[in-house]
């Protein structure tokens, strides 16, 4: 029997985060040929340790192991928080971050569709709360071989290779009475954003191109974030471009385009209406810019999409589209 051309079989979780990680392998690629082979091994500590976590716990749980390793939830997971922290980070605080991920953000509100908070994000805010210096530690653009990456992943020492990052040097610079323009000369920049970052965030924006494609995201979330980023920091810009960086450069910078296309779409933790989806991700643009320009961190955007989370529920209950029928939002409800 045949169904209608209209009918479309909904897409299990198992595609929908298969598709994930195909898009996010772009990004991976220039990551390597920016910084040499070193992520690929990152990405696989983390996925070891957030699969071993996901079967500890659906086990202690008694819930079916096999069917729910396998929908590859866990390994977006691990794969967002490996990309997200430094290259370098020592293997132990990347396990430690992903089992608490899995463990604690996930499973302790009930597991996949059940928790309030992006687990990978929640694990990038504990570990630079918990180990600031080792994760402000960032090499510079240039290639890395694996032996001497994995030093550095098993302990070595960091402060030999690493500098600031765009995001703090920038940061640093103004804040010393220095011009946008000649902070933007040193070493750690490029055409424009952070040497090496601005092409690895291109790599980003094609995957998440192949996602919405795909229809696995929808246009809001990316657009309204990187619209809310855009949008602040051209006023900054306008009223004093020599003490603020262009839109250009906090969108090439950092983990905009990453967080654009694959952290503010993660569909359990955000806003679940259209207009809901539009002023959570624009929120997360805009506190992600207060953060970077004037708090103690040089990209908040772990924070703000945890701020934004805590939002969520009410987005929601105050963005309900219109009964048919009825007039306003919430169908006429109080």
């Amino acid at each position: 029997m045949f169904t209608s051309p209209f009918v479309r079989k909904p897409a299990s979780v198992q595609q929908v985060m298969f598709t994930v990680l195909v898009a996010l392998v772009p990004g991976v690629a220039i990551y390597v040929s920016q910084f040499g082979p070193g992520i690929v091994v990152n990405l696989l500590i983390a996925s070891l340790a957030a699969i071993a976590a996901e079967a500890l716990v659906l086990w202690l749980r008694k819930k079916p192991v096999g069917l729910y390793v396998t929908d590859l939830s866990a390994v977006v997971t691990a794969w967002l928080i490996a990309l997200a922290f430094p290259p370098i980070i020592p293997a132990w605080i990347l396990i430690l971050a992903t089992v608490l991920a899995v463990v604690a953000v996930k499973h302790l509100y009930g597991g996949l569709g059940q928790n309030p908070f992006n687990p990978a994000m929640a694990a990038y805010c504990l570990m630079i709360v918990a180990y600031p210096s080792a994760m402000s530690q960032w090499p510079p653009a240039g290639w890395m071989d694996l032996a001497t990456h994995w030093q550095h992943i098993v302990g070595g020492n960091m402060d030999a290779i690493t500098g600031a990052t765009p995001l703090d040097a920038m940061r640093t610079g103004v804040r010393g009475n220095a011009t946008v323009h000649d902070v933007l000369q040193g070493n750690a920049f490029g055409v424009l954003g952070g040497a090496g970052w601005e092409y690895i965030g291109l790599g980003y924006l094609v995957g998440g191109l192949f996602m919405w494609w795909r229809k696995t995201i929808t246009w809001h979330l990316p657009v309204a974030f990187l619209a809310g980023m855009a949008a602040i920091s051209g006023l900054f810009w306008l009223i004093d471009s020599t003490r603020y960086a262009s839109p250009l450069f906090h969108l090439a910078s950092g983990g905009a385009l990453l967080a654009a296309f694959f952290i503010v779409t993660d569909p359990v933790s955000g806003a679940s209406t259209p207009r809901g989806k539009l002023i959570f991700a624009a929120g997360i643009g805009v506190i992600a810019y207060f953060i970077r320009t004037f708090g103690a961190y040089p990209d908040g955007i772990a924070f703000a999409v945890l701020l934004m989370n805590i939002c969520v529920p009410l987005i929601d209950m105050k963005t309900q589209p219109a009964v048919f029928g009825h007039k306003g939002s919430n169908g006429g409800a109080s």
